[in-house]
C-alpha cells in the first residue's frame, strides 16, 4: 500500500470540522508532563540494517524450545556464492504479476515488458563487462562459461582449450562433461608463485584461452596479458567470472582485450536461496554475435514508428534447422535477469561503484584481522572481496566452536581435489562482502582475542 500524507489544506479541513486550530490541540487532554514536545531522534538506516535491527530486538524477547532465538549464522565465505545485501524495492517490483506470470515472448505484440527488461539487462551486462553484444542470459556462470568456450571453438576450430586450474572447480567440471564427448582437449595451465595463471605453457593450437578473474582463490589475474598471449598464438580470450560485483570497480575485461566474457549474476540481486537459481552473463565482441547462444532481444520500431523490441536471435534448435543450431539453450533465466537488470538499474554506474568498493574494503579489514589473529596469506596479491589465508596450528578444531557459534570461518582449499596440494592443506579461503557490518566483523575477531588470552 502506498503511504500518502494529507496535504495542508485537508488537514486544515479536518480541523475545522473537529473544532480545533491545530494538530497540536488535539492532544491537550494529554499531561505536560508525560507529553514529549521535541522531536523524536531517528537516526536514517538502511532497510538491510534495520531488518537486522528487529531481528536482535526479536532474538531478546522471543524464545524458541526454551532459548533464545540464534543469531543468523554469519559466513565468511565467497567461491562463487557472495552474500550481498538486496535492497527491499528489487523483490517488490520483480514480483508485480506483469512480470511474474509472464510466459517465454514469443508474441512481440504482447510481450513489450519482458522485452524490453530483456533488453534493458543485454545492455547492463555488455556495458558492464565492456562488450558490444550480450545475449538474453544463460542458466547460470558454469553453463555461461561452458558456451562461451564452444563458441570459441566454433570461431577457431582449433583441437585444444587452454584453462586456467584457478576457475573455479565447479565451473571446470561443468567444462569437462561439456567436452568429454568430442574430440576437443582440456589443457590445465597451472599456478604461478603469486596465485596467477602461468600462461607461458599455453599450447600454440588451442581455440581459446580461459582465465577467471578474480580467480578461485580471490586473486586479480592480469587480462591484459593473457589476452596478449591467447591473440598471439590465433587463440581468443575467454575471460570467466563468479564475482559480477568485481567490474564495479575493477576494469573491465572487454577493455583489456577480452574477446568473450562469462560468469555469474547472482550478486546482483538473487539470494543464496541453498545454493541456486543464479543467472549466467555472457557477452561478446559483435564479430561473434552469430556464433552466441540462446537468444538476443533487439530494438527496432513499429509500422507506426514507435520504438519496440522484438527476438533479433534464436540461434536454437526450436528456431532452426538443427544442424545451423549454435546451441541446444532452449531458454534463459528470465526472472533471474529481470532481478539483476532492477538491481544493476536502480543502484547505477556509481551505486554500484560505491557498493564494490565497500566489498574489498570489508575484505581488506577482515584479512588485517585474520594476519593479527595469527593467519598468514597465501598470496601477497591484490584481491576484491576474497583471499586465501594458511591457519594457525589448531584452527580445525576452532573452526568447529566458530560454527557452533554462528560462525563458518571460511573454506577450507583443501577440500578440492584440484587444489590437493601441500601448500593449501591449510589454507582458507575468506570473504566478506558490504553485508557483514563492522561490529560483526569485531565480534568475530574477538572469539581469537579470548583464545590468547587464554593461552
Amino acid at each position: 500500500m502506498r503511504y500518502l500524507s494529507h496535504t495542508p489544506d485537508e488537514l486544515r479541513e479536518m480541523l475545522e470540522v473537529v473544532g480545533v486550530e491545530s494538530v497540536e490541540e488535539l492532544f491537550k487532554s494529554i499531561p505536560s508532563g508525560i507529553r514529549r514536545d521535541s522531536e523524536i531522534a531517528i537516526e536514517p538506516r538502511s532497510d538491510w540494517c534495520l531488518s537486522r535491527e528487529f531481528e536482535e530486538m526479536a532474538g531478546a524477547t522471543s524464545s524458541i524450545a526454551g532459548g533464545p532465538i540464534a543469531a543468523t549464522p554469519v559466513a565468511f565465505v565467497g567461491a562463487g556464492s557472495y552474500p550481498h545485501c538486496i535492497p527491499a524495492h528489487v523483490s517488490y517490483l520483480a514480483s508485480r504479476s506483469e512480470f511474474l506470470t509472464s510466459y517465454t515472448p514469443y508474441q512481440p505484440e504482447i510481450s513489450q515488458g519482458t522485452l524490453q527488461a530483456i533488453f534493458e539487462f543485454q545492455t547492463m551486462t555488455a556495458g558492464l563487462l565492456g562488450m558490444e553484444i550480450a545475449n538474453a542470459s544463460m542458466y547460470d556462470g558454469a553453463s555461461s562459461l561452458a558456451e562461451a568456450v564452444l563458441m570459441a571453438i566454433r570461431v577457431k576450430k582449433k583441437p585444444k582449450i587452454a584453462v586456467s586450474r584457478l576457475n573455479h572447480p565447479h565451473y571446470l567440471q561443468v567444462l569437462r562433461t561439456y567436452l568429454r564427448p568430442t574430440a576437443f582437449e582440456l589443457v590445465e595451465l597451472g599456478t604461478l608463485p603469486d596465485g596467477k595463471t602461468d600462461y607461458a605453457t599455453m599450447p600454440d593450437d588451442a581455440s581459446a584461452l580461459v582465465v577467471q578473474s578474480p580467480n578461485f582463490l580471490g586473486v586479480i589475474e592480469d587480462l591484459k596479458a593473457a589476452a596478449e598471449i591467447a591473440h598471439s598464438k590465433g587463440a581468443l580470450l575467454v575471460a570467466s567470472f563468479t564475482e559480477a560485483m568485481a567490474w564495479g570497480l575493477l576494469k573491465n575485461p572487454g577493455n583489456q582485450g577480452a574477446d568473450i566474457v562469462s560468469g555469474e549474476g547472482k550478486s546482483f540481486g538473487i539470494g543464496h536461496n541453498f545454493g541456486g537459481p543464479g543467472v549466467g552473463m555472457l557477452a561478446c565482441k559483435k564479430d561473434f554475435v552469430r556464433t552466441i547462444p540462446g537468444r538476443l532481444v533487439g530494438e527496432t520500431v513499429d509500422k507506426n514508428g514507435q520504438r519496440s523490441f522484438v527476438l533479433t536471435l534464436a540461434a536454437r534448435e526450436q528456431h532452426i534447422r538443427r544442424e545451423k543450431a549454435v546451441s541446444n539453450i532452449c531458454t534463459n533465466s528470465g526472472h533471474n535477469a529481470l532481478i539483476a537488470a532492477i538491481t544493476m538499474a536502480t543502484a547505477g554506474k556509481e551505486g554500484l561503484r560505491e557498493i564494490a568498493q565497500l566489498n574489498h574494503d570489508k575484505a581488506v579489514y577482515l584479512k588485517n584481522g585474520l594476519e593479527k589473529a595469527g593467519f598468514k596469506a597465501l598470496f601477497d596479491a591484490p584481491f576484491f572481496n576474497e583471499f586465501a589465508m594458511i591457519a594457525p596450528a589448531g584452527f580445525e578444531k576452532h573452526h568447529e566452536e566458530l560454527l557452533a557459534r554462528g560462525f563458518f570461518a571460511g573454506l577450507k582449499l583443501g577440500l578440492f581435489l584440484e587444489y590437493n596440494d601441500p601448500r593449501y592443506r591449510d589454507a582458507y579461503l575468506f570473504c566478506a562482502t558490504e553485508a557483514h557490518t563492522r561490529d560483526v566483523l569485531d565480534e568475530f575477531f574477538a572469539f581469537f582475542a579470548t583464545l590468547k588470552e587464554v593461552a
